[in-house]
């Protein structure tokens, strides 16, 4: 990541010592007019929407394809004051969550254009809801699992996730730091459990 806020920018050092203590590959951006924000990137498990937003540029998007090769990378116009993963978040393997605002909606419709696999989309009546983290333990017996905002937060769309069949369902109270401007992707580091070698 690259803040765009070069206030924000020390923060990187910090993770960047984490991952180097974890063992982990660690890839710089090196242009110095490319910004990237974590919550603007979408990993679905077969590919990267990066969402263009205010705080992620197409210099930082294309990092990101520079640097996962393997994987397509499309880009998704976000408008308005959100970040891409605070629209939209994957709630299964197959399964896109976004929130019913138009720019939700609009985000989503991009990425099903740009997209060469079929996902199922859910609905959710708030966006900050779809601001979630679906996670695979890769631990034999152990099901895959959705952290979402619970504790009371956004109840229309708790009742709504219940929809996810395939997934344990984690609720996460965020309403205090939610207060702050921090989402719950922002405030998660997802790594694998296997370093780069």
């Amino acid at each position: 990541t690259r803040p765009w806020s070069p206030a924000r920018r020390p923060e990187v050092d910090g993770v960047r010592k984490a991952l180097q203590d974890l063992g982990l590959r660690i890839v710089e951006m090196g242009d110095e007019n490319a910004t990237l924000d974590g919550t603007d990137v979408l990993f679905t498990g077969r590919e990267f929407f990066v969402g263009l937003s205010k705080w992620t540029n197409h210099r930082g998007a294309e990092i990101v394809a520079d640097t996962f090769r393997d994987f397509a990378v499309s880009t998704v116009p976000v408008s308005g004051p959100s970040h891409l993963r605070g629209l939209c978040g994957m709630g299964g393997p197959r399964t896109v969550v976004a929130g019913s605002s138009e720019a939700a909606q609009k985000a989503v419709r991009a990425m099903a254009v740009l997209t060469d696999h079929p996902y199922a989309s859910l609905t959710l009546p708030d966006d900050a809801a779809a601001d979630c983290l679906f996670l695979r333990p890769g631990l034999p017996g152990v099901p895959p699992f959705l952290l979402h905002r619970g504790g009371g937060d956004l109840p229309n769309s708790q009742e709504a996730l219940q929809k996810l069949s395939d997934v344990t369902l984690v609720p996460v109270s965020c309403s205090e730091l939610e207060k702050a401007g921090a989402g719950l992707s922002s405030l998660c580091l997802v790594l694998s459990t296997r370093p780069h070698s």
